[in-house]
């Protein structure tokens, strides 16, 4: 999920500092760094190939050959979607009631030319929000400002209990803080190093993209300090880290200190300038790829990336359309923008919402719940990552959540996704992801996956974020294959069909580096104890379309 992203840092421990964290992943999510070969091995089918995939490809060969489709309108809520991507063309939700760049509300929805969705998180001059702070960070600022100076013993009622509250937000923001500013600290050094390293490599080499073949096959002789370096950055390289994975993490850290956990930031006020806790829905404008499209455009390309068209990757769903809401910003999302992005996708066509992000505080958590009870009402399937902390969801909550004030279900239509690695053995739990054995429906693969990245390029990351779009990918396969059936059926069908692993023993997913997992039954992690699989979900539609 974006606004938890864990991004790496082997980087440290390839200078022999000792922190908890990781590194050099490859951009991902979680923290899995066992390697898979085969890039699309989410699409296979566990009983016929290695990998615990979903059947993708043999429901394909064996159920849909002759199938008529019918088109599946997918709503991602994310940080934005590059549109253009050769292997998304014909896959973006076009809105047959706009005409395009006429600056009138056509359709009459509220939303001037929305063609291919809408954008939350910006404003009607085109300025988008893009860098922001977490939610932790806001709420520690709102209450240090209402009860720094107060004294507590006057206090009674709720507001007591809010003055507590504010205590456990400030020790916990103190915390988080002081950790993200030491790593950063930390880090400065390192990249001193690894910067002057790499140019004076870069130059030698001639190269800018050097292997660590390259720095091997390098003749120093007589040169200490070109024997240094070699030295230096076979060691970094032997870590899996390369240029990529330096300046990704070295934008990371840098976020981390001066925008998510800096009281100070508030670029909100200044791009927006409106009020959180007023539910005003028409705001925004039309750019629906936005500053940095590349975690939307990966999980729009696991749901539907053009099949069988000799480019990067095969979606999951061949007759889908992706509908762009724009909501999430490098940092924590607002309560108000979820909510209005839930409304616009169930009022413009959505059948399935794919929601892959989440954080720890819902101060307008009512917008959120309203639009969910809404969403549910338009018959649209809603399908949200379970989060990448190695948390159990049963106990600690993370927004939004399918909760209402009172701790029971909010809605029926409504499935929480953990993530599950490629084999069936002690791994099968991906080592980052939440689980819940009542929160947690169901796993999906989401350790190592091969997807769509911005400017028509591909790549591999981890998270929860792409084993929900799995799971609405399956959802809009077996809906275009069987249109009649209802969001609660496609919910049951799914549930279901899972591939169960009840008795199999797993390592629990463990949130502290260095501590050793224990090992638990997989059906301790969800509520199925079992995994996606798109080729036992058709097969059961069938006989739910035939009632």
């Amino acid at each position: 999920m974006r606004s938890l992203y864990t991004c790496g840092l082997g980087l440290l421990v390839a200078l022999g500092v000792s922190v908890n964290t990781t590194f050099g992943q490859n951009n991902t999510e979680g923290k899995d760094k066992k390697t898979i070969t085969q890039q699309n091995w989410h699409h296979l089918d566990p009983k016929k190939n290695k990998y615990v995939g979903i059947s993708t490809d043999k429901a394909y060969n064996n159920l849909l050959k002759d199938k008529k489709m019918t088109r599946v309108v997918v709503a991602v809520l994310d940080g934005g979607v590059d549109i253009n991507h050769e292997d998304l063309k014909g896959r973006i939700w076009v809105n047959p009631k706009e005409i395009p760049g006429n600056g009138i509300d056509d359709d009459n929805n509220g939303f001037i030319d929305d063609i291919n969705g809408w954008n939350f998180i910006g404003n009607a001059s085109g300025a988008n929000l893009n860098q922001t702070t977490l939610e932790l960070t806001r709420q520690y600022k709102l209450l240090s400002e209402k009860y720094k100076q107060v004294n507590p013993i006057a206090l009674k009622g709720e507001d007591l209990a809010e003055y507590n509250n504010y205590l456990k937000i400030k020790a916990e923001f103190n915390t988080k803080y002081e950790k993200a500013k030491k790593t950063y600290d930390l880090f400065q050094n390192f990249a001193a190093n690894y910067i002057f390293c790499d140019s004076i490599l870069s130059s030698v080499l001639k190269k800018k993209d050097y292997t660590i073949e390259d720095v091997q096959a390098l003749k120093v002789e007589g040169n200490d300090q070109m024997n240094d370096i070699k030295k230096y950055m076979i060691t970094v390289l032997k870590k899996g880290i390369n240029r990529q994975e330096f300046t990704d993490y070295k934008e990371y850290l840098e976020s981390q200190v001066k925008y998510k956990y800096n009281l100070d930031f508030n670029p909100r006020a200044e791009i927006m300038g409106d009020n959180l806790e007023t539910f005003d829905k028409y705001y925004g404008n039309n750019n629906v790829i936005g500053p940095d499209p590349e975690h939307g455009t990966f999980v729009s390309g696991v749901i539907a990336a053009v099949r069988n068209n000799g480019l990067g990757v095969n979606g999951i769903a061949d007759s889908v359309k992706i509908m762009v809401v724009r909501v999430i910003p490098d940092g924590d999302e607002y309560d108000k923008d979820v909510a209005n992005a839930i409304i616009y996708a169930a009022n413009n066509g959505a059948d399935i919402i794919n929601c892959s992000f989440g954080k720890s505080y819902s101060p307008q958590k009512q917008f959120v719940d309203e639009a969910l009870q809404y969403a549910q009402s338009k018959g649209v399937l809603i399908v949200h990552a379970a989060g990448n902390d190695a948390e159990n969801n049963d106990s600690i909550v993370h927004y939004p959540a399918n909760l209402d004030t009172f701790g029971n279900t909010l809605i029926n239509n409504w499935l929480t996704i953990g993530a599950s690695s490629a084999k069936a053995d002690k791994t099968l739990a991906a080592s980052f992801s939440n689980y819940g054995e009542k929160s947690v429906d169901l796993f999906a693969p989401g350790s190592r996956i091969y997807s769509t990245k911005p400017f028509n390029k591909y790549g591999t990351m981890d998270g929860t974020s792409f084993s929900a779009p799995m799971v609405a990918g399956a959802a809009a396969l077996v809906k275009s294959a069987y249109p009649s059936l209802t969001a609660s059926q496609l919910k049951e069908i799914l549930l279901k069909s899972v591939v169960r692993y009840p008795k199999l023993k797993v390592l629990k997913p463990i949130k502290e580096e260095g501590k050793k997992p224990e090992k638990i039954k997989f059906s301790e992690l969800s509520s199925t104890a079992g995994v996606l699989n798109v080729y036992e979900a058709l097969k059961l539609a069938e006989k739910y379309a035939v009632k």
